[in-house]
């Protein structure tokens, strides 16, 4: 939040007043309190960021902007002074403008408090120290905080979770009083969707707020999501198309046509209090063409290609720092490649990287020069900033790749180093997973490049899925694609943290994209929310929302929830007016998730999928309920090695464990599915439960698939089985592993030598009986 403060005299002193915690010290009678609406994305006298910290943080160290015209034009005559316990100041940064002053201060030994800050100019032009005198210029005091019991433990989203991804502008109007602000420069209320003598405008402000998600979170959670990932909500005051929250204007402040940070702050606890955490949707990679910053630029360097002037979006245009040769005749900045390969190309031209990573989005989103360390810093204190403040379970970073690659190592291990069970996903859109595993932490890049970043999205497992579906059966098309992605994942560090998704902000509807197919749908969200993956929704998703199919249509694609504006037709908050498609779609989600939500395998289970044939694709997911032997670990590993087989050691042929069978069939006949194919996994398993219909299948004979869909099995033992008594564990402890194995790989090989010749006869003799090749 920016707090705009008048010149101070020496006898005055300003309390910031924000919402400062009980165990914080409390500022003396005379303060005077600044109200937390005092703020606006200009600056009028004095600028501090951030306005307040805590103490005991993992990081020491603090970084405060001061931002004042008021300050003397030689940056060396100012002078601070600290006034609190245990605070040490390190030092003062300047930049070759005069009107910023960073301050570096020392943490370590601060308890919570409010200590002061006394910003003097001192006479350089006095010989001796004497003589120097120095006039004040402000007394700020600032407010260490107590933080939160547990903060640096929270725990981040995990595969445990399904992310529900809403756009607030898009979602509810739980407050129309917030829907014009008078220092905003685009209004609402001519082009909102609750004014029928308006036509619709899809890339205008429709009034959705925090409130109207904090009104429907009980909706949510029975829904059975466990996370909210909201797009951004901080300051966008831009002239137009300022709803989608990524051209930010004030990096502290929640946009006001949205609440404010208390809104928002009390909007994650209410969440948590339901069982669902909240995701904050960071922008690293560029700002709004009307922050404030851009009236005053900070140093020459503080932007990418600073020297050009964006003309569009502003209603006053600012007047940005330019070097003495440039005049304002130009006007277009030099806009990225979008070309992400050139980051890890070992051929690329240095030229080509730098159009990429320091390219703008657009003139009215100026592209940030993250390699200048004051910003680096600033950025990162603020991602810790709201992480602390807020409460948040995760972070959402949006066009990761784009922002210099130095920074990102650096923001994602500060960010994991204050909060070590946390977790962040950073969007890199593209179909090469080669270029998505190189982001991930863990990674052994051939460059040397490491990375803290936990979880990426998976868009080559999103468009592969997307595709797959909608292509017709072959030898080398539909489900077969799908099949043959998911052994790409060995590229990656840790691909079950990936966070696979049915649609985003960005791309269109999955029910239009699977041509409004009811069952090709429940097949794509089956995918999702049963991969080895962390499942993410895209918000109305569970109630068919459609959109074009072709192009960028995102004003559609972020069309209105329904039941979340006053003039909308149906309400799918309470059910009233949804068509019987879209109520089934809402049952078959609502079921999925709900059951998903007790399912270890589902959550944390191994995957074993086998080839598909004829049309199906059969997948399973299990986790060991019971420890196995000694004996028990001993055959795995005999297992493992005389078969050299990585799938030895899975779950899913393990006779202790819980089960789900996935079956996806794109047949519109009735088939029967011969489940002998499975009977390494089926093992015991006499029958199983249709978690959908609740229905018993009887896994003795061939399975019947009556038409195209989806089927999940839960599978059950024999009643008559000497499988040991289970006990839940969402562990797979006990089986062997790959380094196992590697211990005798010698002896491995020579089983596997002994075993190839009865292994090809029984091949050979399998694959005559069904009338195949060899």
């Amino acid at each position: 939040m920016i707090l705009n403060l008048r010149t101070l005299t020496t006898s005055l002193v300003i309390m910031l007043s924000l919402g400062t915690s009980a165990n914080t010290a409390q500022a003396s009678s005379s303060s005077l309190s600044l109200p937390l609406q005092d703020t606006s994305s200009q600056p009028q006298d004095l600028t501090l960021e951030p306005a307040f910290w805590w103490a005991g943080m993992h990081n020491p160290e603090l970084q405060l902007m001061l931002y004042s015209r008021d300050f003397p034009s030689l940056p060396q005559q100012l002078k601070v002074d600290i006034q609190g316990q245990g605070i040490t100041l390190k030092s003062l940064e300047y930049t070759d403008n005069p009107h910023y002053l960073f301050i570096n201060l020392d943490l370590s030994q601060a308890a919570p408090q409010t200590f002061e800050l006394i910003i003097s100019s001192t006479d350089l032009a006095s010989k001796t120290s004497a003589s120097k005198t120095n006039t004040p210029l402000y007394r700020l005091p600032y407010t260490l905080q107590g933080r939160a019991k547990g903060s640096s433990e929270r725990q981040g989203f995990s595969n445990k979770d399904v992310i529900y991804l809403i756009t607030p502008d898009r979602f509810a109007n739980g407050d129309t009083s917030n829907d014009n602000q008078a220092d905003m420069l685009e209004q609402v209320a001519t082009n909102s969707p609750s004014n029928s003598n308006q036509p619709y405008y899809p890339d205008a402000r429709h009034g959705g707020d925090i409130a109207g998600i904090s009104q429907h979170l009980a909706y949510l959670a029975k829904l059975g999501v466990t996370q909210l990932w909201i797009n951004p909500l901080l300051e966008n005051n831009q002239a137009q198309y300022s709803y989608h929250g990524y051209s930010i204007t004030n990096l502290y402040r929640v946009d006001p046509r949205f609440g404010s940070n208390e809104d928002y702050k009390a909007l994650v606890a209410k969440a948590n209090k339901l069982g669902l955490g909240v995701i904050k949707d960071v922008v690293v990679n560029h700002i709004g063409s009307n922050h404030w910053w851009l009236n005053d630029l900070p140093s020459q360097d503080w932007l990418n290609d600073a020297t050009k002037t964006p003309l569009k979006n502003h209603k006053s245009k600012p007047d940005l720092t330019q070097s003495a040769d440039t005049k304002s005749s130009v006007t277009s900045p030099r806009f990225t490649s979008h070309r992400r390969t050139t980051v890890q190309d070992p051929y690329a031209a240095a030229q080509d990287h730098i159009d990429f990573v320091d390219g703008w989005f657009t003139d009215t989103m100026p592209d940030l020069n993250q390699s200048n360390p004051k910003l680096a810093t600033y950025l990162i204190q603020n991602s810790i900033w709201w992480v602390e403040y807020a409460g948040l379970s995760g972070i959402r970073e949006d066009t990761y790749s784009y922002a210099d690659k130095a920074f990102l190592a650096k923001w994602s291990k500060a960010v994991m180093s204050e909060y070590p069970n946390f977790n962040i996903v950073g969007e890199e859109w593209t179909a090469n997973p080669i270029t998505v595993s190189y982001w991930q932490k863990g990674k052994i890049n051939a460059d040397g490049y490491t990375s803290d970043l936990p979880s990426l999205m998976d868009f080559p497992l999103y468009e592969k899925l997307i595709a797959s579906l909608n292509e017709p059966e072959s030898w080398d098309t539909g489900f077969i694609k799908l099949y043959e992605m998911l052994a790409n994942d060995v590229v990656y560090a840790d691909p079950s943290k990936l966070v696979l998704f049915e649609g985003n902000h960005d791309t269109n509807r999955i029910f239009s994209l699977v041509k409004e197919n009811i069952d090709l749908y429940q097949m794509a969200l089956t995918y999702v929310l049963t991969a080895k993956r962390i499942p993410q929704l895209f918000y109305g998703t569970e109630v068919l929302m459609t959109s074009p199919t072709e192009g960028r249509h995102d004003g559609l694609v972020r069309s209105d929830f329904p039941g979340g504006f006053a003039n909308s037709a149906t309400n799918a908050f309470t059910g009233q007016g949804l068509s019987e498609p879209q109520r089934q779609a809402q049952h078959f989600v609502r079921t999925l998730l709900n059951y998903r939500k007790q399912s270890p395998a589902l959550q944390s289970g191994d995957l074993l999928h086998f080839v598909p044939q004829d049309g199906v694709y059969v997948q399973f997911r299990c986790v060991l309920n019971a420890p196995l032997s000694a004996e028990q670990k001993a055959e795995a590993l005999k297992s493992l090695i005389q078969n050299n087989s990585l799938t030895q050691h899975n779950a899913c042929i393990q006779p202790s464990a819980d089960k789900v069978m996935v079956i996806y069939n794109k047949n519109d006949k009735i088939i029967t599915l011969d489940i002998n194919r499975f009977a390494s996994v089926l093992g015991d398993s006499g029958a199983a439960t249709d978690i959908i219909s609740g229905k018993t299948v009887s896994l003795n004979q061939a399975i019947t698939l009556p038409h195209a869909g989806v089927t999940i099995l839960e599978l059950k033992l024999k009643p008559n089985s000497k499988s040991k008594t289970k006990t839940k564990s969402p562990q797979n402890a006990g089986l062997p592993s790959r380094q196992d194995s590697m211990l005798t790989r010698n002896q491995a090989n020579a089983l596997t030598r002994a075993h190839t010749n009865n292994s090809a006869i029984n091949l050979a003799k399998n694959s005559t009986q069904k009338g195949t090749q060899p």
